[in-house]
């Protein structure tokens, strides 16, 4: 992996290891979902939307059957996998690099009862162990951009999936005709990265790796609810947070949310599902 593939994967790392994050996603955002929700009202519970977001993916998959071997980028804690698991019988292989999510993940999926559909693997992202042509979809929520080698994602992606396998994806983006790095520095800065993903890279390194668009669409005002909805839950709830996350981290948090939203109002970001078949 190339060096500043390496430093992104440590910094995100060292980011959801800490306690200040681990707490702050159990808290407010749910402790299952970690990922943009589907808004039907913009003061939805987070949890609510969050779990809408992984039923419209699902319903869009047609290898989604019992028995379907799914691999799960950057899984979080686990959420999605445990609902496919669930809800659709599938046999689900979490990859992600925070350890401390990754307890929580397995955890709750032995108190849920689905220890022998679901398995926790410490890893990231840029660099899959898996055998060629393993996996009937490969999954992944809001992950990809902390990586600074997606293209080298994409491709592991496409090599482990079996052929007729699908892809199928969200993350924060940015619009396609963003050309100056400087009208999202704020937001950069967040990730510790120089860019984002964009519909159009997205869909440019797929189609040069053979996969075929199975209808990918955009919804990008959810992202902008998401960010506003999970800023305001943190405001609200800010005096509970006290002796579990640092004031520090908390003042951090609402900053990186309030340019997020920002941008959204700028039209500067992009977010949606992606999901492309590989020819079978």
């Amino acid at each position: 992996m190339p060096g500043d593939a390496q430093a992104a994967v440590k910094t995100a790392e060292a980011y959801y290891d800490s306690d200040d994050a681990d707490r702050f996603y159990a808290i407010i955002w749910g402790g299952e979902d970690i990922h943009v929700g589907l808004y039907e009202r913009p003061d939805e519970p987070i949890a609510h939307a969050s779990r809408r977001t992984v039923a419209h993916m699902a319903a869009r998959l047609s290898n989604l059957k019992p028995g379907a071997r799914v691999l799960d980028l950057g899984a979080g804690y686990g959420g999605a996998a445990r609902y496919l698991a669930r809800e659709h019988g599938a046999h689900v292989t979490c990859l992600n690099l925070s350890e401390v999510e990754n307890a929580r993940n397995r955890t709750l999926t032995r108190d849920q009862g689905l220890g022998d559909q679901g398995r926790g693997e410490h890893g990231a992202v840029e660099d899959l162990a898996y055998a060629d042509n393993s996996f009937d979809i490969v999954w992944s929520q809001d992950a990809f951009l902390h990586s600074a080698d997606r293209a080298q994602v994409l491709a592991g992606a496409a090599r482990v999936l079996k052929p007729g396998g699908e892809l199928i994806f969200t993350d924060p983006m940015q619009a396609d005709h963003v050309a100056d790095p400087a009208a999202l520095g704020p937001v950069y800065d967040r990730i510790h990265l120089p860019n984002l993903g964009s519909f159009a890279f997205y869909r440019a390194q797929l189609e040069t790796l053979g996969l075929e668009d199975a209808g990918s669409e955009a919804m990008t005002g959810q992202l902008r609810t998401h960010y506003a909805r999970v800023r305001a839950e943190l405001e609200a709830r800010r005096s509970e947070l006290k002796g579990e996350v640092s004031d520090a981290y908390v003042a951090r948090m609402l900053e990186g949310l309030t340019h997020w939203v920002t941008a959204a109002d700028q039209r500067l970001l992009a977010w949606g599902v992606i999901h492309y078949r590989k020819p079978g």
